[in-house]
Order: structure tokens, then sequence, then C-alpha cells
């Protein structure tokens, strides 16, 4: 039975947070900090021709105005593509790239000289839209051309398939590109430590990654940098690429003094990713029984100025885009372009919530068709061990999409037992609605290693500390990886100790991302527990004077012979001996890479399903949706911590409603939270979590990982049942008053609950 690993613990660093005394970046104070602003492109396309920086110089508090002559490395970054520079040499490729920066004594000086800052473009043809882009006759965006990438995914025969089927249904579905809306806007304060290196405390999501394109692009060498992830106001994706690590670096390879650098809201709105804005075409063939036969699908994606996850959104989405049903004739081409909008980059759920709005309403227009339920029809195509992916993957084990199907239908069904415990309205023009949606995430990179680290150190004084690199953004990474080295341990989670997130301290536990740090960083301290428990086993069979096969091991205490040493006494003898006892851990989760042709392979070791279920009020005078209730289930492998996995679903449907019905960045447009319409407490219906554990035999104690899935079904769950109350089909996310009320204008209205 498991002591830790299942229990609701309070999580770790939440009472100082609640209590506003957990430190932020912009909470920590340094004497003598310089401030830092940036001086940013006002062209979308442009030749930077010149850049005067002499009035600003002048300026009294001003300290120095840094352009790109200033950067001694290759002045390149990118999460995958280096296609990004620390301050522009030579051109702008959207309005914001960052051209200079100001330092100066207070940070009202530092925005005044920024503005002081004259540049002189020659103005080129910017390409707005993804055609425009297509139909490039002048200098492109880059220099490889505005195509970035393509990937293909192809199985079976995809003709052979629709003449299999008795009905087709064709759309194209579009969405639009969103912001992450995260309160801590990007912000980072660094010094000069006691060794000499830069050293920068700040809001990311993966400080390793942070120091090496940094290092790289400043010309500097890995000791001389160490980032530290600084208490993060949360991520969702936003927080992986660089921001200001690599300016706040600059100033102080220069200056040898402490800066500061944090964004206004404005300017997280004009210069940090967004979610990329897809369209997708869907053909989808079943027969009469509800059997899918094919899915073609062709999916063109705007990743803006730059590369930053676009390839790896683009590899996911492609990947998912059939769904979790097993189909035997799929054929998937999706095409990724740079514009000269914002760059868009990963947000929770790297391409997946976009492709599951098209899927799920294909599943749905299929079950209308055919005239089938929609949760029978998602039983029927639903995948399950044995059954075979669109990339030929042959799942094995922990497939929980069909007990999410069934345990949402039982909960709708006891609901509609018991009307009293739902809110109804009897005003004429509003026309009620359910909808559901299913869907797979996989744990980790596409098709690509994605290892993790972790170690497990023991004092002389028995104290045991885990070091992880895994950067906790809030949600409660820290909580699950002590309570797993815990339960490995057979400790309690409160005798732990934790230092995690520091370049200085910690190895590469890499990305907390692709919902991977449950189960790839788990694995990895898991490991590292293991190892330790070895280590001290041996030492036991020496102090004991028993063969290693005999020694025992439970509770902190190593049995054998009929004596018992403890982990403390053990750890204080090899500290003795000048021996430090710690347990290294390591996993990579057995992947594959993916065919360059076909896409066939195994992307992901493990998956996340799920199904949600939501009802709708649609007021039709108006257009106004409420949602009235959400029933939310998750095959999560193993709840390391239930409430945790709670609050990662409610999280999700909250974000999912304003992805739904009201989030649509607009670049240009979109300045500030006053432009952008985000949920509040008020659009949150109550939300019943069920937690389904269908245990994953690679994972920490079967665990999986659920943070980027909880969002997922629930923007396609909410426009099936706008579609079900209006008796029509919604192609466009978000459903804004303005779209529902042109479909209103255009369908009569039924349905009901």
């Amino acid at each position: 039975m498991m002591r830790t690993v299942g229990r609701s613990v309070e999580r770790r660093g939440a009472k100082d947070v609640v209590r506003g005394k957990a430190l932020y970046a912009d909470d920590i104070r340094v004497d003598g900090v310089i401030h830092l602003k940036v001086v940013r492109s006002i062209r979308s396309h442009a030749i930077v021709k010149e850049v005067d920086t002499s009035v600003a110089e002048l300026i009294p508090g001003v300290v120095k105005v840094f352009t790109s002559k200033d950067i001694k490395g290759s002045n390149r970054y990118g999460i995958i593509t280096k296609d990004q520079e620390i301050l522009v040499e030579r051109k702008v490729r959207y309005v914001g790239d960052p051209i200079a920066l100001v330092a100066a004594e207070t940070e009202a000086i530092a925005v005044e000289a920024a503005r002081s800052v004259k540049v002189a473009y020659e103005d080129l043809v910017p390409f707005f839209t993804i055609e425009e882009a297509k139909g490039c006759t002048t200098e492109p965006i880059h220099e490889d051309g505005n195509l970035l990438s393509s990937r293909d995914i192809i199985k079976g025969d995809i003709d052979q398939g629709f003449a299999e089927a008795d009905v087709v249904i064709e759309e194209t579905y579009t969405t639009s590109m969103a912001a992450h809306g995260y309160l801590e806007t990007e912000t980072g304060i660094g010094t000069l430590d006691e060794r000499g290196r830069i050293a920068i405390y700040v809001s990311t999501q993966n400080p390793h990654y942070d120091q090496d394109d940094v290092v790289a692009a400043l010309g500097l060498r890995p000791h001389e940098l160490r980032i530290v992830q600084a208490t993060t106001g949360a991520g969702f994706g936003g927080k992986l690429d660089i921001s200001v690590q690599g300016l706040i670096a600059l100033a102080i390879q220069h200056l040898k003094r402490p800066v500061k650098l944090r964004y206004s809201m404005e300017e997280t709105m004009q210069a940090a990713a967004k979610r990329h804005a897809m369209v997708m075409h869907y053909k989808t063939g079943a027969r009469n029984d509800g059997r899918v036969t094919a899915v073609d699908v062709r999916l063109t994606l705007d990743t803006g100025a730059y590369a930053s996850y676009g390839l790896a959104v683009l590899s996911r989405a492609a990947a998912h885009a059939v769904g979790p049903y097993e189909v035997p004739h799929v054929r998937v081409h999706g095409e990724l372009y740079y514009t000269n909008r914002i760059w868009a980059g990963a947000m929770r759920g790297f391409g997946v919530p976009q492709v599951s709005f098209a899927h799920e309403g294909q599943m749905d227009s299929l079950a209308k068709a055919l005239g089938i339920d929609p949760f029978e029809i998602r039983m029927i195509n639903a995948l399950k061990p044995g059954s075979t992916t669109a990339t030929g993957q042959v799942l094995h084990a922990s497939v929980g999409i069909g007990e999410t199907l069934k345990r949402v239908k039982d909960a709708k069904e006891r609901r509609e037992r018991n009307p009293e415990k739902r809110h109804v309205k009897v005003r004429p023009w509003v026309k009620s609605g359910w909808g559901i949606a299913s869907f797979w995430y996989g744990i980790g990179n596409t098709g690509l290693p994605n290892p993790s680290t972790a170690q497990i150190h023991v004092d002389e004084k028995g104290e045991i500390t885990l070091y992880t690199g895994a950067a906790d953004i809030g949600q409660g990474s820290d909580t699950v990886l002590l309570q797993i080295a815990a339960e490995a341990l057979q400790v309690s989670d409160k005798d732990l100790k934790l230092i995690r997130g520091d370049t200085g301290l910690t190895t590469d536990a890499g990305a907390t991302s692709a919902s991977r740090q449950t189960y790839i960083s788990g694995n990895a301290v898991k490991s590292a527990a293991e190892n330790l428990i070895q280590k001290l086993a041996q030492e036991a069979s020496s102090q004991l004077t028993v063969p290693l096969p005999e020694i025992g091991y439970e509770s902190g205490e190593f049995k054998g012979g009929g004596k018992t040493v403890t982990m403390r006494e053990l750890a204080k003898e090899l500290h003795q001996k000048g021996q430090i006892p710690i347990g290294e851990g390591r996993f990579d989760p057995p992947i594959t890479l993916l065919d360059k042709e076909t896409g066939q392979g195994i992307p992901y070791a493990t998956y996340t399903y799920g199904t949600y279920y939501a009802e709708v009020e649609v007021d039709t005078g108006t257009g106004e949706v409420s949602v009235e209730h959400v029933i939310a289930a998750a095959d999560v492998g193993k709840a390391v911590n239930p409430a945790n996995v709670a609050g990662q679903i409610i999280g999700g449907v909250a974000m999912g409603i304003g992805y739904a019905l009201m989030e649509e960045f607009e670049s240009g447009k979109t300045r500030s939270l006053t432009d952008y319409l985000y949920p509040t407490s008020m659009d949150v219906p109550p939300v019943e979590v069920i937690i389904v554990e269908d245990p994953e035999p690679s994972g920490p104690f079967g665990a999986k990982g659920v943070g980027e899935p909880a969002l997922i079904p629930t923007a396609p769950a909410i426009i099936n049942a706008i579609n079900k109350a209006l008796n029509t089909k919604i192609l466009d996310l978000p459903a804004k008053l303005e779209r529902v009320m042109k479909t209103v204008l255009k369908s009569p209205c039924s349905g009901g609950i």
C-alpha cells in the first residue's frame, strides 16, 4: 500500500504564495540595480538602416544604450531553430522586434531614453496572412523562404478508406491566435555572484535551456552564467522562450553591475509568443455502423515571425489529428508558415486544442448524419489496448479513453435523473444544449529524446535533499516530485528538502512542457531514490557484515542478520570516510523518430486520455453563451496528488472556456488586457471531476500527466453543445457573440437538454 503517492498532501510553498512571502523575480531586491528597457520595432518587415542612440545617451541617468554591435557571440537563439536575435542586426520581422536596450539608473529614465532612440527603416513588403506568405515574390521573411516546415502522417490507403465509407463529412475549421494570460509578466534580475558568474533570477519554464542559448548568443562559457528559476507566476508555455534572459546577461557582461528588466503587460502582449492560429480541412468517412474508415486532414499553421516551438506544434498536431480513435486509413499533411505577425510558440496543448476542435466536430457531425448517439460513436472507434494509432504505434496498456466515456455518460445520466440539482432557465429565447468531446495527449516531446535527471543527497545529519532541474510554474511539480521521492524512500514528504531549477546546483530535467515532468522527471526522481537505497545498502552490508542480497530496506532502516542500521547512521559514516551518499537518476522515454515521409513511428511512450461533457445556454437575442455545468474525466494513470489533479482539470476547464468563447489575439489591435477577453470566476460553472486511473507500467508508480490535457476537450465540448442547442455548425474559434449571432440568424434554433 502506498504511503505518499495517491494522497492530497499540501502543495510545497503554497502558504508562502498565499501569504505574499514567495519571492517572484520582481520582488528580489539588490542594491545599486540598473534598470533596462527595450527599444522595439514599429515596423512589421523592414531593413534597419540606422540606430541613433545619441540623444538617449545624453539623458542624465542613462548608463549605456546597447545595440547588436555590443554582442560578442552568435546573437542567435531559438528553441528548435536559431532564427531569433537578442538584438536585431539587419532586419525586423514584426512590430515588437528588439532593436536596442537602454540601461539607466531608474526605470522611468530608461523608459524616457528608450523613446529617444531613433531608428531609420527601409520598408519591405509585409506578409500578414498565410496566403500572402505563400505568394511571396519579394524578399521573404527569412532567407530560406516563408515555408518553415511540413509534416505528413500516412497510414493505409486513403482512397480505399473513403471507398468503404457510407457517409463522408468534409469541413474547414479555423482557430485564432491566443495569449497565455499569466499575470506575472516576463521579469528577471541579475548580478555577479560570489564566484564572479552572471547569475540571473528569472521567471522561466526551462532554466537549463536558457543557460545554453544565452551562453552561445553572447559568447560566454557555460560556467560564466547561472540561471535560477524564481517563483514563477504561471507560464502555460509562454515562458519557455527566452525573453529577458539574454538582455540581462548582455548588460551585466558589459556593466558588471546588477540589472533588472521587467515587461509591462502591454509589452507581454506585444513581444511574447502566442498560440498558433490554424486552418484545418477535415474529410472523414464512416460506415453506417459508425466505424470510421478514413480521415484526410490538411493543416496550415501560422508561426508568425519566428519558429519558436512551431515545428513541435506542427508535429504534435499532425500526430494527434485523428483523435483518440483507431482509423485504418489516414492521411495528414501539415504546413507551417512564417508571417510578419507576432511569433507563435508553445501554449498549453501544443497544437492539440486546435485539432481536437476539428476532430470532435467531425465526430459529432458523423453521429448526427448516422443517427448514432455521440457517446456511442466514440465508443465504437475509441483506442484500446492492441489498437494501432495513426503513426503505426501499437498501444499496450494504460488506454483509458473508453472508461472516461463510460464514466462521463454515467454521470450525465445521474444528473438527468436528478433535475433538481440543475439550474434551468425558462426563457423561451434561451436555447439549451449539451456536448461531449474526447481527447488524447502524448506525454513528452514528439518523436525526440527528452531525458530528465535528478539527484537525492543525504547529509551527515541524515537530512535528505532532492535536487531537480524541473521548473514548478504553479502546476505543483515540486510537490509531486517530492511525493514520488518520499514514496520510493518510504519516508514522509515532509522529511525531504528541495533544491530545484538552478543551473548552478541542479542538472538538466528538461523543459516544464509537454506535460512531461510527472512522468519523465518523476521517473528520474524514483530512479535516484532507488540508486541511493542501493548505495546505502552496500554500506549497510559492510557494516552489518551481511551479504548484500540479504540486506532489506524499510522506512529509512536497513536490516540483515537480525541487526539494523539507519539511513542517518550510514550517511554519517560515509561522510566521515569522505564519501557523499548521492543517488542519481535518469529517464528518457522509449520513443522512435517519426519517418520523414510517412510519419510512422512511436512519438510518445504513453498518452493521457479523457472525455468532457458541457451544458450550455445560448441567448438567441444577444448571442451570449453561458456554460452551466461541466463533467470532466481524465485517465492520468495514477493520481500522485488527487487534489492537484482536480485543480489542473478545473483550471483547464476555465482556460478552455476562454478559448471556446472569447479569446482572440489580433496583431496590431490587441495591445493590452483591455483589448483581450479572459474568463473570470463568474464564467466558470460547477466542474464535476472524475479521475480515472489506468496505470502506466512505465510511469512512476503508474503516473502519466495532466497539465496540458486538462485544457484540450473543453472548447470542442462547449462548441458541440452550442451546435446542439442551435441545430447548427460552428467552424471558427472563438465562438464570440458576433459569430454566435450570425449562426442564430442563419439557422432556426432547436435542441435542448
